[in-house]
């Protein structure tokens, strides 16, 4: 080994405390064999309009209700563990037929996250329960001008319309559910028979 000055040793130890600090060993670090694998990139899950995109080209029923899953799950995320407790709670007040309690839990969700469209259109469907058709389309309209794409919103519009005998509004909405989701279940059934009474029958 060879013999260095008592001073150039010091500086030696120095610098290779330095380079640990700095930037790791002063030395080259072993390079990966052929044989190992680079570490797998982290999958990002699809986005909402990658899910929209997919759920309008689904070519079979069961990709296309797996894919609208998907959906409702990201829209049913408020971003607010408050507004989520509530609107849990006036889901089981919904199940046990609660109806008010549900109204007030949901009044209290949509106050606190007034931008989450999913908690317009669970009010929505408590005010259908309670027969009151202008609050639901009421809060269905507040869904949809925050989410244009809520397919569910736009199908429960159609069927409150339909209810009400107004078939021009009702097809519309209809087609507009369509659009969406084109396999919706249902869906085009209700087009193919409103259709002819809306645009009269061809001869």
């Amino acid at each position: 080994m060879p013999h260095f000055p008592k001073h150039a040793s010091m500086l030696l130890k120095a610098a290779l405390v330095a380079a640990f600090c700095v930037g790791g060993p002063p030395i080259a670090l072993a390079r990966p064999t052929p044989d190992e694998k680079p570490p797998e990139k982290v999958r990002t899950p699809p986005s909402l309009d990658d899910l929209y995109a997919r759920l309008k080209a689904a070519e079979d029923d069961a990709e296309a209700k797996g894919i609208a899953r998907l959906i409702e799950q990201r829209l049913g995320r408020s971003g607010s563990a408050t507004a989520d407790l509530l609107t849990e709670r006036a889901r089981q007040a919904m199940s046990g037929q609660d109806f008010p309690l549900a109204i007030e839990l949901l009044d209290r969700a949509t106050t606190l996250e007034p931008r989450w469209s999913e908690g317009w259109n669970r009010r929505a469907t408590v005010f259908w329960l309670l027969k009151d058709q202008d609050g639901a389309i009421a809060d269905l309209k507040r869904t949809l001008v925050i989410e244009p794409r809520h397919f569910e919103a736009w199908a429960a519009l159609g069927r409150i319309y339909l209810s009400m005998d107004e078939k021009v509004r009702a097809l519309e909405a209809f087609r507009r559910a369509a659009a969406l989701y084109p396999r919706m279940d249902k869906l085009q059934g209700a087009i193919d028979r409103l259709a002819p009474d809306v645009e009269g029958r061809d001869l």
